[in-house]
Formats: C-alpha cells, structure tokens, sequence
C-alpha cells in the first residue's frame, strides 16, 4: 500500500519524555502499512539512539531512524526526514508532545477530501498555550485573510509533499530561533488550500515537568528578533502594502512583543535582561511596523505598542506594575446558577473586571483622552475610555476542558451587557457581563459526548484589551449552587466545586461517594407489598432504567428499577425470595453503560452502594441502617476502644 503519511519527528534528548509520543504513533487508527515514522535523532547524548534503533528494529516497515550531528536547532532535522520520507502528506511532530488515536487518518481523510496543500488539525495545551478561535469551528477552506490561520504558527502541521516539492520549502537550518515562524507562514501565503479540522484533538502539546522544552529556554533577544525579522520577510515578500500585510505583522507585534513587556510576565524578568528585550522590541517595531499595524489591536496593547515605539521603558515598567493588578471576578448568578434543565446543566454566571481584587469603574461618559498618553495616569484614563466604549464588543464563552488531556470545546454561550452604575453620582460605572451557557453532556464535546474523567468549567472572558480563560470561581460555600448528579445520555454527571480553587467541575462516569447516595436514610424507603419506592438525590431529564442488587447470604437478586423526574425510585421486589433475611443494596444508575474503550464491548455495569439494607420479616420488607460487611467487626473494636478510655478516665 502506498504510505499515506510520513510522520517525522526530530529528537534531541528527550529522556522518558519521548514514551508519550512514541505509544501515540503505535496507536494510531491509520492501518500501520499506510504510514511511517521518521525519526532523525540530532546527536542525542543519552540513551535514544539505543532507544530508537531498538524501536525501529520491533517495528520493521513502521519505524525508520536517521542518525546525525547535532546541528543545534530542529530545523535540519525535519529537513533530513523530509528527503528521507516517501508518504503524500508530511506530519510534523515534537518529541514531547503526542497524538490522539485518530490523528492521522482524520487529517490525511480531511486533507484528500477538500484537496487541502496543509492540513491544521485541533490542538490541546498541557501547560502549554494554544490557539482556541482558531479551533471553533471545522474551516476546510481557511486562508490568512478569512480565518485566524496566523495564530497557529507552530511546525505541528500536516503537509502535502507535492507542495513541499513544487515550492521548494524547507525549514530554515542551524542554531536558531522561530524556524518554524518561516516555514508555516510561507506555507500559509503560497498554499493553494489550507483545511483546519476543529471537531477532534489531534495534536497535544506538552509543558514537560522538568520545563526542559526548547521553547520555554530563555533567548538571546539579538538573535530571537534578528529571526524574527525574517518571519516578516516572508510577509512582505508574498503580500503588497496594504491591510493585509498589516494585520499579519500585528501577529507578531501583539504575541511576541507586546505581549513580552506585560504585567507580571515582564516584572519577573531580571533588570538588565528586561531593558536588553525592551531595547531590541523598540528597534523592530521603528524599523518595520507602520501606524496600521499598532492601531487596531486591543486597547491595552495598544498602549503598550504606543510606549514602546516611542522608547519609554519606563512607562511601559509602570504600565506592567499596574496592569499586574488586573483580573477577572467570575461567580455563578446565585443559588440557582448551575441547574439540570431539559437534560442539560444550565450554567449562568456574571464576569466584571477587578484591579487588586476591587471591581474596576469606568467613566459612564467616555469623552475622548489625548492620544498618546503623556504618563501611567494618563495611559489609565486613556484605557477606560476606550473599554467603556468598546463595551458592546465585550463577550464571554464557556470552554469544557478535560483535565487529563487539556483539550477544550466550546459550549453554546448567550450574554447580556450590562452598565451598573457605581455611586450615586452616576459618574462612574461598572462593566458587567452575564452569561448563560447551556452544557449538553450527550453533544459537549464537538458534537458527542463528554468522556469519563473529570472535566473544568473554564470561561473565556473578552473585555476592552484583555483576554482571559478564567475557572467559573471561586464560590463560597455558602449559598453556592449545589445540583445533583444527572444520569444523562447514559452517563452519570456530577457538577461540584473542587476543594482547592472552589471552582466548577464534572465528574463524568467516575463519582462514587460524592454522588450524595450515602445520605440515604431508612425513612426515605418505604415498601408496601412488593413495592419499594425511594427519593434519590439524581437529576433524570425522563423516566430512566436502572437496576437495583440485592446481596444477603449467599444469593444475589438484581431486580429493574425505574427512576423519574424529581428523584423517585420505583421497583417490584421478589418478596418471596427475600423472605427471612437482610440484603444489602446497591444501585446500577447505568445498566447499559457506554463503551468506553472503543472495543464495542461493553464494560461490566458499576453499583453503587446503599447506606440501607432491606430486612423481609413476618410482616413484610422495610428499610434498614445498612452493615457494611466487616462493619459489625469494627462496630465491636468502636466499642472496645471507647471503654478503654472511659476506664483510663476513671482511674485519673
């Protein structure tokens, strides 16, 4: 069979980091003699050659392995795996990321179908930044100028080789930075099609523990920006002047400049380094960024922008230490806001702006401060003028993101804007959003379900110039919503506030305790005839199966139960078989469990224990305290325990 896709992969000693990437290329759906595996290992001084060669050598026709020189950067090496691959489309990964199981086939399916030159599929941070607008919604025919292609500038791509071969792209080679800034944006200007596949997470990108990523290694800021002008080479050389070629630079403008001299990122930084970067920013931005490429960003770094190119360091150190200062004040809307509606869990909320934890005002009359600002006090007038203005524009979206894997989706939002006067002379106000997300577990996850496994609430708040992905929290303990699992889509889901950010989450399929079933008490049973009735503490959007077990000695009945709206659970009992004994119970809330490993074979149901046994007397079945089994031993050295200090008491 023809190789459908080479994935190639420099490495440079990645330690154990290297397992994680290595078992997601075994993984992988796409049929083993449809795609290879190039890796060029750079010189590696500990163990991954032997690593490599004994991998190659299990898997013969899957794994190639090319030994070189270290040439100091990953360029060569993806160059040297580019000659030596033979597959249609290319498949760039790092070392210490990995992929989803179905990464390649979607990509390459995605590519074929909508004839795509690059291939951009969906990416998941693990302590690690990614791009998120990029990501909501599939875009089989992305281009610089309809889609946010330009934030996405990693080598994490997929490429089809006959464009590599009619174009002549390589990556740029030696000890550097931002090779990857070169290729993808001239990638990006001369491909015919670029297709960005949104609905599934194919590439997870990793912060290792040890922060031993090339990326994350502090620059030399001479030569960080002397390659950085050459990203903006390739812009001007495939682009005119004009407003397209503007907002491609204010790429680099906002992420690795402005963004490099704010808040606590630039306070952190040593003195000298921190001028040395200033410096070399405040070279490029006179050199090459005309006044279109500054004026549109957000307001915030626009004023960063503005001091900058006027070399004002010290204004933009204290523009830092104030906007330090700045965060988002998330909090649900109330007692009722998160609650089961209609099989979904409705999440409402309101996000504000703060400064040193004090709600921010701005001017209810915005007026129009001098431009550019003159000091930090000015730059503050400034900037809640222009926030107060731009207040329509603000908006806020929810994200459920999984806490494993990083990945995150985006749930359907609605917000309203509201202006809350501060103060009863209505001169200042306050910037409020509320927001209701509607979070369906059976379609959260583009389209489909929410896997077992935790998942955080995360809201994505756009107010004036910042942009946050903040948790939904804290909240405090009083007065906070507290719903009950739901049994939704075949899933139980379990919405609580996490110990130590009293922040929103789910548990998805795997609570226990938690799920509140321990507070059952024997008055909240009752069994007439064969008819047992109870009030549960769950959330069913309709009449829902479960199954009910009962365990005495040396049987088991497991007898259908049906539990309605409202929490009651019904069930016939098999009285005659129960008749002269106790019998613990337990509940099965998803009796037909969804397959979670992908084998088609269903896992064995789950049960849950009931803090009540059933006792079948003379007189018929009622409800008890339950006896865990061994509980009578423990009740017994309980027992002991206590009077032994009653005694010890008494002799003092």
């Amino acid at each position: 069979m023809p190789v459908k896709v080479s994935v190639i992969v420099p490495v440079y000693d990645p330690g154990p980091y290297l397992e994680d990437c290595v078992a997601s290329l075994l993984r992988q759906s796409l049929p083993p003699d449809a795609f290879e595996v190039v890796f060029v290992d750079d010189g590696s001084t500990d163990g991954t050659p032997a690593r490599l060669d004994a991998l190659a050598a299990e898997h013969p026709g899957l794994v190639r392995v090319i030994h070189q020189e270290n040439s100091g950067w990953s360029g060569k090496p993806r160059n040297v795996g580019i000659a030596a691959s033979t597959g249609e489309y290319l498949m760039f990964v790092d070392q210490d990321d990995y992929l989803g199981d179905e990464a390649l086939e979607r990509m390459y399916d995605y590519g074929v179908a909508h004839g795509a030159d690059v291939v951009v599929g969906k990416m998941a941070g693990r302590g690690r930044s990614v791009p998120v607008e990029l990501f909501r919604v599939d875009r089989p025919r992305a281009t610089v100028e309809n889609a946010p292609l330009i934030d996405s500038l990693t080598p994490h791509k997929m490429v089809r080789r006959a464009f590599l071969d009619r174009t002549g792209l390589r990556f740029p080679e030696g000890r550097r930075r931002l090779e990857d800034h070169v290729f993808v944006t001239e990638a990006y200007l001369r491909a015919d099609s670029v297709a960005v596949l949104s609905d599934y997470v194919c590439y997870y990108h990793v912060r290792r523990d040890d922060a031993g990523n090339a990326g994350f290694r502090r620059f030399d800021p001479v030569g960080y920006f002397k390659n950085l002008r050459e990203a903006l080479d390739v812009v001007e050389r495939y682009t005119g002047p004009g407003p397209l070629r503007d907002r491609l630079f204010r790429r680099w403008l906002r992420v690795e400049m402005v963004e490099r001299l704010r808040g606590r990122r630039f306070l952190e930084l040593p003195d000298d380094y921190r001028r040395q970067l200033f410096d070399e920013i405040h070279a490029v931005v006179g050199e090459r960024f005309g006044p279109g490429v500054a004026a549109p960003l957000p307001p915030t770094q626009r004023v960063v922008a503005a001091l900058t190119a006027e070399g004002r360091y010290d204004d933009v150190v204290a523009f830092a230490r104030w906007e330090a200062g700045i965060a988002f004040a998330v909090e649900p809307d109330g007692p009722e806001g998160v609650r089961w509606r209609d099989g979904v869990l409705r999440i409402s909320f309101a996000a504000q702006l703060t400064h040193e934890g004090t709600p921010m005002t701005f001017p209810s009359a915005p007026g129009s401060p001098p431009w550019p600002p003159a000091d930090l006090a000015a730059a503050v007038r400034w900037l809640g003028s222009d926030t107060e203005g731009r207040f329509g524009r603000a908006r806020a979206d929810v994200l459920l993101r999984e806490r494993v894997s990083g990945a995150q989706f985006f749930q359907p939002t609605e917000v309203v804007r509201e202006t809350v006067p501060d103060g009863g002379d209505g001169e200042r106000v306050r910037l409020v959003l509320r927001a209701t997300a509607d979070l369906d577990p059976a379609g959260a996850v583009a389209g489909g379900p929410a896997g077992e496994g935790l998942w955080d609430v995360y809201v994505r708040v756009v107010v004036g110039g910042w942009t946050k992905d903040v948790r939904l929290g804290p909240a405090p303990r009083q007065g906070r919503p507290a719903p009950y699992a739901g049994v939704v889509a075949g899933r139980v889901v379990l919405p609580y506030w996490t110990e130590r950010h009293a922040a929103l989450a789910l548990d998805v399929g795997r609570a226990g305790p938690r799920l509140g079933l321990g507070r059952l008490r024997p008055g909240d049973v009752g069994v007439t005839g064969d008819r047992l009735r109870a009030d549960l503490p769950l959330y069913v959007p309709e009449e829902t199966g479960m199954l009910l077990r009962l365990t005495g000695p040396g049987a088991t009945h497991e007898v259908l139960a049906g539990l309605s709206p409202g929490g009651r659970l019904e069930a016939v009992l098999p009285v005659g078989a129960l008749a002269g004994r106790t019998w613990r119970a337990a509940l099965c809330l998803t009796p037909e469990p969804p397959d979670r490993d992908g084998s088609g074979a269903p896992p064995e149901p789950r049960f849950h224990p009931l803090p009540v046994a059933l006792r079948a007397g003379r007189d018929g079945v009622r409800a008890v305290h339950a006896v865990r089994p061994g509980g009578a031993r423990r009740a017994v050295r309980r027992t002991r325990r206590l009077l032994h200090r009653m005694l010890r008491r008494g002799d003092r």
